[in-house]
């Protein structure tokens, strides 16, 4: 039984336990395996010797924490504007919220503290768990070109943060008149923020991850342009309900993106993680395996865009049908109300009228 592997394009054989033999001595590294092929003989399409550095599970870690918090903004955004509109469908007023971010009853600042608890994790995982030294610098003061991502995607979180801090700011000084303006701009510069960092970010755009990034980009420039319509257009609903839609989609995204990406079992066909610079990004070995890897990103892409899409459709269903339902009964209740009222100020008067008769 021989073991093939693949090292620039040639072919080396050996046997099962000289394969082994190598692989016990190398006490201070491991194989990764990136896709296993069975036929007779057995192969393995591409096998990576690397250190153990953990640099690949923290970028994964990344983008999920990060797309947690997405998902879970754009969701509460979501029910909150379909909530509004359920309620006072009539009212131009209540189509939108005025503002970017949503109170809630017992604790106002909720959803802009989790935007900076959220921040916060990823900015730590980037900076200072991530690096191998946990800190992005070198000894003399200056950035590693091995770290430069890092500060790419936390620069990403400290926009998003001080648009939170900056968010209850102004809302505790609501005497500003141009406080809910404000608000949108500072959502806005987050966004163009994570747009610029992502279309010049440091990794090349060769391989499948500079697919996800091309397509994340689309998602982010939406989120973007509806955040900046709703500076004069603060009460269109379907504003509002595409700039939800479009930032939980970015959070599905960026989970896919990290689970796809840094995942051994995940990785397309005929590719492999490379450890560059620092960092382990996906490689394809040859054009027509590329090729196929990206079509792949595609249809996940529009995969995921119909199941979100199927979802928000049939969320709002189900939440205007819920609210309009308690809504009707409560106007029945008060129907029922002042018509007890009319009638028993009708028998007062009567016997009113009774007594002074008499």
């Amino acid at each position: 039984m021989f073991i093939y592997v693949i090292k620039d394009q040639e072919y080396v054989s050996f046997s099962v336990h000289y394969f082994l033999d190598e692989l016990a001595k190398q006490k201070k590294q491991r194989f990764i395996i990136s896709s296993l092929q069975t036929c007779n003989p057995c192969y393995i399409s591409c096998v990576r010797t690397h250190t153990n550095n953990p640099q690949h599970h923290f970028s994964m870690d990344g983008h999920v924490v990060l797309g947690f918090g997405f998902i879970t903004i754009g969701l509460w955004h979501l029910f909150n504007h379909i909530k509004l509109h359920a309620l006072r469908p009539t009212s131009s007023s209540t189509f939108c919220s005025t503002n970017f971010w949503f109170p809630t009853p017992k604790f106002r600042y909720l959803e802009l503290i989790f935007i900076i608890v959220s921040s916060t994790i990823f900015i730590a995982l980037e900076l200072f768990i991530s690096p191998s030294h946990h800190q992005p610098f070198d000894p003399d003061g200056s950035i590693p070109s091995t770290h430069l991502h890092n500060l790419e995607h936390s620069s990403m979180s400290l926009a998003f943060f001080i648009y939170a801090s900056f968010a209850i700011a102004l809302d505790l000084t609501p005497s500003y008149k141009a406080q809910k303006e404000l608000t949108h701009l500072l959502a806005a510069i987050a966004f163009a923020q994570e747009l610029l960092l992502i279309h010049f970010h440091s990794s090349d755009h060769r391989g499948p991850e500079g697919q996800y990034h091309l397509l994340a980009q689309f998602l982010d420039f939406v989120s973007l342009a509806t955040t900046l319509m709703g500076i004069g257009l603060r009460y269109s609903f379907m504003v509002c309900f595409l700039r939800s839609l479009s930032i939980m989609f970015q959070g599905v995204w960026l989970m896919v993106m990290g689970l796809m990406l840094w995942t051994p079992g995940l990785i397309p066909k005929g590719c492999f993680l490379n450890l560059e610079d620092g960092h382990y990004v996906v490689r394809c070995s040859n054009e027509e395996t590329l090729q196929r890897a990206r079509s792949l990103v595609n249809i996940q892409f529009s995969w995921i865009f119909i199941a979100v899409v199927v979802f928000a459709v049939s969320f709002y269903i189900v939440l205007v049908r819920y609210y309009q339902d308690n809504k009707l009964a409560y106007g029945r209740l008060e129907d029922d109300l002042n018509d007890d009222d009319i009638e028993s100020q009708k028998k007062s008067i009567q016997l009113v009228g009774n007594i002074v008769a008499h």
